[in-house]
């Protein structure tokens, strides 16, 4: 009954999953296979445009049509109601994962275990004889490999029991005659050992790896969560404060109207109040006119005489004898004030929407990575930067795409503006800087090179309050100013200056630049707001610094020092 179990399953399986038929269906060259089997086997040949059966090989062009073989179905079906198919585990057939027996002829079931004196590997049926016969009964057995040739010497074609340390290999006990005469040789079971504690140490080390590289993943999960929750705030605050915005622009906006209205209605009632009374007084004109008109045409001297006589006073003319419109623009101050606000509300918005977007996109959920090493490490962060025109003094003069400033004479004709320096030769760059961030500035006499925040004080000096750090450049050598304090700093003169930040991590260093670089100050701080690259000059016409336009592209030798 066994063996027709057996039949059966092989009868109604499919050659290619090695599973019983799922949807079978029948090719021209009469095998049979699961649908979704043979659909991904000729999906694999497409290219080719020739089909073909993956047992007989035959080929067919064009793609047959698959229909499903509803008797073969059926009988799959009535195979499975019998329980025909549910074939022990140990009896499976071998597929192509796994390792198959030995001594089984036509389809292979899978190895139960494998023996190491017979290298060998055996399913249930065929491994009975090691747990029967007393002979084999010594034999160890182990878990089914696919090596088991692997251990025999090519050479002497014995089973290599024994391990060369000096050539690092394992051999058998006819190898130390000839080829590793002399070496030091132990048997395979000596050197397990040996290399079992070192296993142990191994593991050991890895479960430690794995107890922390767990830790931190769990670390990393709460890190994702706590990310996803500080995002869901932002959103959700970001929106309230755009809706409450726009609703107070809204609510401005109605207030304007209605004012607008108000005074429009009470000057139109003004206008034509006057337009009444002087309506009025033109009726009265003409009608003492036609009066005197007809009083002309009178030909009795004597009634004309009486009758002017006794014509009543004009009224005195209350009014000029012309309108006068005052010379104003009626509303057009409204738009004008209306205008110059939407600008400088645009003005705040890109300003403070470049810090907003910044700070998004610099968003830094893992440990700061560590200072560069060299200058081609430091590329890696470069920041391209430009100068505010809005925050130049009038003796600081752009050029060079804002990217150059030049100390002059000539005040230059720089607009109003409330972030420009008024009394301190001074200027910010446009961008804010988070995150990691390198430049390089190119100078000529003497400066400051600087970073701060963009709320300092105009009428403030790099370096003298605790929202600006500063390193003084001149020909003599370097200071650092920071809150009032300065500090001497040594170092190789050179007339390009590096700048290094790590915003989260609070790291601040300034660099000399020549063919190494070599550290001039660093600082370690907490920064609470997005910073400002910064130039302050002394009293030196002529005096320049210049943003090096930095690629990462060009070629970089230079090396800390």
């Amino acid at each position: 009954m066994a063996q027709r179990v057996q039949l059966d399953r092989e009868t109604f399986s499919c050659s290619i999953c090695l599973d019983l038929l799922k949807d079978p269906v029948t090719i021209p060259c009469g095998h049979s296979y699961c649908m979704s089997c043979i659909r991904a086997h000729w999906d694999g040949e497409d290219e080719k445009r020739m089909y073909s059966c993956p047992q007989c090989r035959q080929t067919f062009t064009p793609r047959p049509v698959l229909l499903k073989n509803t008797m073969l179905a059926a009988l799959v079906e009535e195979l499975k109601k019998t329980g025909l198919q549910a074939a022990p585990a140990d009896h499976c057939y071998a597929g192509a994962e796994d390792v198959a027996c030995d001594f089984c002829t036509g389809r292979k079931l899978k190895a139960l275990k494998s023996c190491r004196f017979c290298l060998v590997s055996y399913c249930e049926q065929h491994l009975q004889p090691h747990y029967e016969v007393a002979a084999l009964k010594k034999h160890k057995l182990m878990e089914p490999s696919r090596k088991l040739q692997e251990n025999i010497c090519s050479r002497h074609d014995e089973v290599m029991k024994m391990f060369c340390r000096t050539d690092q290999q394992s051999i058998c006990y006819l190898c130390p005659v000839d080829q590793h005469k002399g070496h030091d040789t132990v048997s395979a079971a000596a050197e397990r050992t040996e290399r079992q504690t070192e296993l142990e140490r191994s593991r050991l080390n890895i479960q430690q790896r794995i107890q922390d590289r767990e830790k931190d993943l769990k670390e990393l999960q709460q890190e994702v969560e706590d990310i996803c929750s500080s995002a869901d705030e932002a959103v959700e605050h970001g929106e309230k404060t755009f809706t409450e915005l726009i609703r107070l622009m809204k609510r401005r906006s109605s207030e304007l109207k209605r004012q607008v209205r108000s005074q429009q209605e009470a000057e139109v009632s003004q206008v034509k109040e006057f337009q009444e009374e002087l309506e009025q007084e033109i009726r009265e004109l003409k009608r003492r006119d036609a009066e005197l008109e007809e009083l002309s045409h009178t030909e009795d001297h004597s009634q004309f005489v009486h009758s002017y006589r006794s014509l009543p006073a004009l009224r005195e003319d209350t009014h000029s004898s012309s309108i006068n419109i005052r010379p104003l623009r009626h509303f057009e101050g409204v738009t004008a004030a209306v205008s110059e606000l939407r600008e400088k509300l645009q003005d705040a918005l890109r300003d403070h929407w470049t810090n907003i977007s910044l700070t998004v996109t610099q968003v830094d959920a893992l440990l700061s990575q560590p200072e560069p090493t060299t200058r081609a490490g430091f590329l890696r962060y470069a920041q391209q930067i430009t100068l505010d025109p809005n925050t130049a003094h009038r003796n600081l003069l752009l050029s060079k795409e804002n990217r150059k400033v030049t100390l002059v004479i000539e005040p230059q004709s720089y607009s109003d503006h409330p972030d420009r320096f008024t009394d301190c030769l001074q200027v910010l760059s446009r961008e804010s800087l988070t995150g990691y961030c390198y430049w390089e500035v190119e100078m000529r006499g003497g400066f400051q090179v600087a970073v701060t925040h963009r709320s300092i004080s105009r009428d403030s000096v790099l370096g003298f309050d605790d929202k600006t750090w500063s390193l003084e450049c001149d020909t003599k050598g370097y200071h650092f100013y920071h809150n009032n304090i300065k500090t001497p700093v040594s170092g190789p003169l050179s007339s390009r200056v590096g700048v290094y930040l790590d915003h989260r991590a609070g790291v601040l260093s300034f660099y000399s630049v020549s063919k190494t670089m070599n550290l001039l100050h660093r600082v370690q701080t907490f920064f609470t707001q997005p910073l400002h690259a910064a130039f302050w000059f002394y009293n030196s016409f002529g005096d320049s610094a210049e943003f090096i336009n930095l690629r990462q592209s060009e070629v970089v030798s230079g090396t800390l020092g």
